[in-house]
């Protein structure tokens, strides 16, 4: 059985009693656990990198997972680049981190720092390893988030906080097979890929250019058991006629607020599944999992929670466990924990009959004549129109009231005929808002779209007009 306090990524593979059959499954190729036991994705390189700050950038979701097992335990630090992160704040990441090699599957020009860069080359080809594996530092793990400059925050983690909610591998003979619709390279997929190498599980990944109904297909046919994504992109995959073709076992959702629209509706999908929905923040880590299909959580969830302290404060969700990252990097970076060790998470919630539920983002609200409206908040009663598929509530400007909550909406393909009368459904949707909410949060407008933005992080895009 492997144990989640390994000394690096590596060493929990190398520890694990049978690894055959096990794989990490990109779009385009695959690479058996074993083989990145045994061997490395660096070109045999690995030894230069020893002690360094190492950048891994790559596009390839199979070649960052195969240089994370490999770097793990070997560098002082590895600094993850999401595949989103604008190419003018490289060199801010790169002199903030202290930088001093590259891990890539690509060549880069024009990086526009000072510093002496080593430049290794990483691939999901593995050559055989000629280096000394012992592990020699607790590397540091810097995770990428977006800053409010436009700058990146970075975040410090360990190994050991990234997998603090993590169980010990099961000695149970059932396959599991992980899958996940986030990027490896943000923190919900990197939970994902923590999950499957310290447990010695396969895990089949997303392709770069890979459509939703090609993944749903693949994944279905390498047979994905467990499965994760935030509730816009589970919204996505419900609308893809692949949607069938898996039949997961155990769904999680995360990174935005899990509602009651698409809980209902992925149980009516995948009523074999266990479905969960996850509380956790790059900065807070995984805090707790709900398994009973309501939305939100039990007030007793603050309290009983093993390995995890957590208060509201101003109706602000408050946590502190040894899953908390360490601290913000860089010398102007805010900080991250108060001086009582929790971190403040931003997310907000309200009690109501002993169950809290989440209504928003503190920085996310949206203000109509001095009051407040959570988009979230509408959007959780918008969903639970049986015609709807997901939704988006924002701002529009309005010279009297500053701004009015308008909701842009995306129906169910059987709701998209030409002879359905739209001012009727949108008359029907302003209804349930108007019995659900109190006068200024029912949406001034509902306009029918074809289709929402989801950011590189599975999140909506969300912005004001």
């Amino acid at each position: 059985m492997l144990q989640n306090k390994s000394a690096s990524l590596w060493h929990a593979l190398s520890g694990a009693s049978d690894l055959s059959g096990r794989f990490l499954f990109g779009a385009e190729a695959s690479i058996a656990l074993s083989d990145l036991v045994a061997g490395s994705a660096l070109y045999g390189r690995g030894e230069e990198l020893c002690g360094r700050s190492v950048l891994v950038t790559t596009t390839d979701q199979l070649a960052t997972a195969s240089a994370l097992i490999d770097l793990d335990g070997i560098a002082r630090r590895i600094v993850l680049c999401p595949p989103d992160l604008p190419f003018e704040h490289l060199p801010f990441v790169i002199d903030t981190a202290a930088v001093d090699a590259i891990v890539s599957d690509r060549t880069i020009f024009g990086l526009g720092t000072s510093r002496h860069l080593i430049f290794c080359p990483c691939s999901w080809q593995i050559a055989p390893g000629n280096y000394e594996r012992a592990a020699q530092y607790e590397t540091e793990w810097i995770l990428l988030t977006s800053g409010t400059t436009g700058l990146p925050k970075m975040v410090v983690h360990t190994l050991a906080s990234l997998a603090g909610a993590i169980e010990p591998g099961s000695t149970s003979t059932e396959p599991v097979v992980w899958s996940t619709f986030y990027d490896i390279r943000r923190y919900g997929g990197l939970q994902i890929l923590l999950r499957a190498a310290l447990t010695g599980k396969s895990l089949v990944l997303t392709g770069a250019h890979e459509s939703m109904a090609d993944f749903l297909a693949r994944a279905g046919s390498r047979g994905v058991t467990h499965i994760s994504g935030t509730p816009s992109q589970w919204r996505r995959a419900l609308m893809s006629p692949s949607a069938h073709l898996i039949a997961p076992k155990y769904i999680r959702l995360s990174g935005e607020i899990a509602d009651q629209a698409i809980l209902n509706r992925l149980r009516s999908v995948y009523p074999q599944a266990r479905i969960a929905h996850a509380f956790a923040s790059t900065e807070a880590g995984v805090a707790f999992e709900v398994n009973d299909g309501i939305a939100g959580f039990p007030a007793d969830v603050i309290e009983q929670t093993p390995g995890v302290e957590m208060k509201v404060k101003d109706n602000s969700l408050r946590i502190r466990s040894a899953g908390t990252a360490n601290c913000y990097l860089g010398r102007q970076s805010p900080i991250l924990k108060g001086a009582d060790g929790f971190v403040d998470t931003g997310d907000m919630i309200e009690l109501r009959d002993g169950r809290y539920h989440f209504v928003g983002r503190r920085d996310g609200m949206i203000n109509v004549g001095g009051l407040k409206v959570h988009p979230e908040e509408v959007e959780a009663v918008i969903n639970l129109h049986p015609e709807v598929q997901m939704s988006l509530v924002r701002a529009k400007k309005n010279p009297v009231t500053g701004a009015l909550v308008v909701a842009d909406v995306v129906l169910k393909v059987a709701s998209q005929s030409a002879s359905r009368d739209m001012h009727a459904l949108q008359a029907d949707i302003v209804l349930i808002c108007r019995e659900a909410l109190s006068s200024y949060k029912v949406p001034a407008a509902i306009n029918f779209v074809p289709a929402l933005a989801v950011a590189e992080s599975g999140k909506m895009m969300r912005g004001n007009a």
